[in-house]
């Protein structure tokens, strides 16, 4: 967690170097966890256990030393033998892979039945499954309630936080009820009646909050009702809900983590509570949905420079050297921002904007000879080196071509003659191997190296051979400006500054930016 006076560096990027390829761990595009600690003259890059970054290149240490490049140093031209291949092959996830990423950034255990032995003891575990309690007293004062809570404290790193629980049997008085408590709570109490808790009680339709004395509320319920409970993380409410519809919502004053608590307090009543293993009656999945749609209608409210959209976008383009889309998105738009603007975004990307769309089209439709022969034509410091990770790249790609052709003696010949060589360097090691399996396979599109034939590999190979390029720039001195463009830093930023958000509100509440999740969002809801 980031502490007052610890210094965020990837907000203002800088060029780190370390000894190898193989142990940079500069942070994909997408993903969005990368911390920096000033620890003497040396910097640590920290990433969470659960989101070690897989790539073609295998797992990216979870801690690299770096040193930060002095002006002096950065001062010199940009090396395009130096390309950062971990952070370009992470981009091309497949989606199985980003769905992954996205569950283990937010990951926390979540509550799953209830907690029997943290309880009262008043009451009588109706299921196997810890489902379900019957209270099994008689009720003589207000210290006898048979409380329970769940197993796990709510979850907090998401938009909200919901559960519900059905009356089976009202009982004698009704006096079931359903909140969140903390962990020191009396478990002998009502939800609501002690502080650092909150309760909706059946028997009157009150609301509790830390006090003796509820006030009004919503509706009772009994036997057939089915009562939700749940935490908003952006508004900071707690709200409740009946049979489906939503009953109120009020401030969440109390801090610390929060369990799911029921109760039962009256002869004979029964309770089933739902973690979401089951559809909930209340739609929460619809809640969701607005309180994202919210929060994007206050996001376009906020006010932009003239002609700022224009030109991040245009920055994306020419980085990547997309020229025809370039030149449609110039005539369709009529943007005319300020020249501080281009300069800002893109003003040494139109360094040999034409030659990488060539080269990206040879690469993209498997014609590697030909972006082979350009690169020798017009860059030959790209590919002066047999042994760099360009040529590499390439000679791999031209590989999978022939497996892609079915062409299997061409690609064994090939690999003879211009892969085995590379078997030394232990930093090809993980790809190397994959490639070479491919041979094993009668079907290799379905095999577990079946993603090399797609063209998310022909991208990943276009662009690193488009950085490279990019780095032959004579005027261009930051590396990191060849890697990613001014829309991918953004959106990195962005990352950081949700998670520092949340970590500055000392709860770690609310769900941080994954540009992955949004889009897929997006597409399931339109």
């Amino acid at each position: 967690m980031w502490k007052p006076g610890v210094k965020l560096y990837y907000l203002r990027p800088q060029r780190f170097e370390t000894n190898s390829v193989r142990s940079q761990a500069l942070i994909p595009t997408h993903s969005r966890f990368l911390f920096f600690e000033p620890n003497q003259d040396q910097f640590h890059i920290s990433i969470p256990n659960h989101l070690k970054l897989q790539s073609n290149f295998g797992t990216i240490p979870l801690l690299v030393q770096s040193k930060m490049v002095t002006s002096e140093e950065s001062s010199t031209p940009s090396d395009p033998s130096r390309i950062d291949l971990e952070r370009l092959a992470a981009r091309w996830r497949s989606e199985a892979e980003w769905d992954k990423v996205d569950f283990g950034l937010d990951a926390e255990p979540e509550p799953s039945e209830l907690n029997t032995l943290n309880s009262s003891g008043l009451f009588h575990v109706v299921s196997t499954d810890k489902m379900s309690v019957r209270y099994v007293t008689n009720q003589h004062h207000g210290h006898d309630v048979g409380v329970v809570q769940a197993n796990y404290p709510a979850p907090t790193k998401r938009i909200a936080y919901y559960f519900e629980m059905t009356v089976k049997n009202v009982g004698l008085k009704g006096q079931c009820s359903i909140g969140f408590t903390t962990d020191g709570f009396k478990m002998c109490r009502q939800p609501g009646w002690e502080v650092n808790s909150c309760g909706y009680h059946g028997d009157d339709g009150y609301l509790y909050r830390g006090q003796g004395k509820g006030e009004s509320f919503g509706p009772t319920f009994t036997s057939g009702d089915t009562i939700g409970a749940g935490i908003n993380y952006i508004s900071q409410e707690f709200f409740f809900t009946k049979n489906g519809n939503i009953v109120g919502s009020f401030p969440k004053e109390i801090k610390g983590l929060l369990y799911p608590t029921i109760a039962v307090h009256s002869q004979n009543e029964e309770l089933t509570v739902n973690f979401g293993k089951e559809p909930f009656i209340f739609d929460f999945e619809a809640y969701i949905y607005e309180e994202r749609l919210k929060l994007q209608l206050l996001a376009g409210k906020s006010p932009l420079q003239s002609g700022l959209t224009h030109w991040i976008v245009r920055s994306y383009l020419l980085h990547y050297g997309y020229q025809d889309t370039l030149a449609s998105f110039e005539n369709a738009s009529e943007a005319n921002p300020s020249s501080a603007l281009v300069n800002g975004f893109g003003g040494q990307l139109e360094y040999a904007l034409n030659h990488r769309k060539v080269l990206r089209q040879f690469i993209n439709s498997g014609d590697i000879d030909s972006a082979f022969q350009k690169l020798r034509e017009w860059y030959p410091s790209v590919v002066q080196d047999d042994n760099s990770v360009i040529c590499f790249l390439l000679h791999s790609q031209r590989f999978i071509e022939y497996i892609r052709r079915e062409e299997l003696e061409a690609a064994v010949n090939y690999g003879q003659a211009h892969l085995a060589k590379y078997y030394q360097n232990k930093a090809f090691a993980s790809l190397l191997t994959d490639t070479s399996a491919l041979l094993a396979y009668k079907i290799p599109l379905y095999s577990c190296v079946g993603y090399l034939l797609g063209s998310r590999q022909r991208e990943f190979v276009a662009d690193a051979v488009n950085a490279a390029v990019l780095a032959t720039n004579p005027n261009s001195k930051d590396q990191e400006g060849c890697m990613v463009s001014c829309l991918e830093k953004l959106l990195s930023q962005l990352t950081v500054c949700t998670l520092e958000r949340r970590n500055l509100a000392d709860e770690d509440h609310g769900e941080a930016f994954f540009l992955h999740r949004d889009l897929s969002w997006q597409s399931r809801h339109g």
